[in-house]
């Protein structure tokens, strides 16, 4: 199924899966649940990020080819992110006065992992039982705020507001048998930088499931940003990034400076 989530010209905010014809049937239930169709169909709505995250878990340095020339990671790099930086698809993504300059800003297209069943210390094997599905996330992130100005830690440069664009789709897993297969096309302003295969990832889908949940409860609902591969580039006010993912669709979001 194919899960977005809504505002209706009454300005009630639902979730709903898209009929391909530009309308949208109601949804009831949640990732925990799953969700059932009812009677209603919408045939307008501005489409929001398409659910509401328990917990954003960031994985960064993920793919291979970040690392030609040098040992791939012994395990994943992790960080979080605040719910403040999640932006709606078709929303700004605002560039912060307190990063030196603009250019210092990057977009990161990435597949994310929507946890539907909670666990803790969960094996590899089981890893993908807990999957609810997928969506699209752009990571962004700022690079001056991940070094030396906070202490190389990650979450401040990967957290500010606007700074996780999410959906608009969420496809639920069985739609997809092996995200392995899926290949991320990254394009700003239509000019292509990023296209690589998910299978290309250091820690596979269930690797990083098993690793975040060791002593840690996944709940569900949480989201996790699985990694970008190479071509990210910095951005400047003005400029428009498109996310796609084939079987999930794409995710589409324009630059510009704070202002206040």
């Amino acid at each position: 199924m194919k899960i977005e989530r809504i505002i209706t010209p009454e300005g009630q905010t639902i979730q709903a899966t898209p009929n391909g014809d530009g309308t949208w049937t109601g949804l009831t239930g949640d990732v925990s649940s799953g969700f059932t169709p009812t009677s209603e169909t919408f045939s307008q709505g501005k489409r929001l990020i398409p659910y509401l995250p328990k917990a954003i878990l960031g994985i960064g340095a993920n793919y291979r080819g970040l690392f030609k020339d040098k040992p791939l990671p012994e395990y994943p790099v992790v960080f979080f992110k605040q719910h403040n930086a999640l932006q709606d698809p078709e929303g700004p993504i605002v560039l912060p006065r307190v990063a030196i300059t603009a250019e210092n800003v990057k977009f990161e297209g990435e597949l994310a992992v929507v946890i539907g069943r909670g666990g803790k210390n969960i094996c590899k094997e089981d890893a993908m039982d807990h999957v609810f599905g997928y969506t699209i996330a752009n990571d962004v992130s700022a690079s001056d705020w991940q070094r030396e100005r906070v202490g190389n830690q990650w979450c401040k440069g990967k957290g500010f507001d606007t700074f996780c664009p999410l959906g608009p789709t969420l496809v639920t897993a069985d739609e997809i048998s092996d995200p392995a297969n899926l290949r991320i096309v990254t394009r700003v302003n239509g000019e292509e930088l990023q296209n690589e295969s998910v299978s290309d990832m250091c820690f596979s889908i269930p690797e990083l499931i098993a690793f975040l949940s060791a002593g840690h409860t996944l709940c569900p609902g949480d989201l996790i940003l699985t990694g970008t591969p190479p071509g990210a580039r910095f951005m400047t006010p003005g400029e428009t990034v498109d996310i796609t993912i084939d079987g999930i669709g794409h995710l589409r979001n324009s630059t510009i400076e704070e202002t206040s």
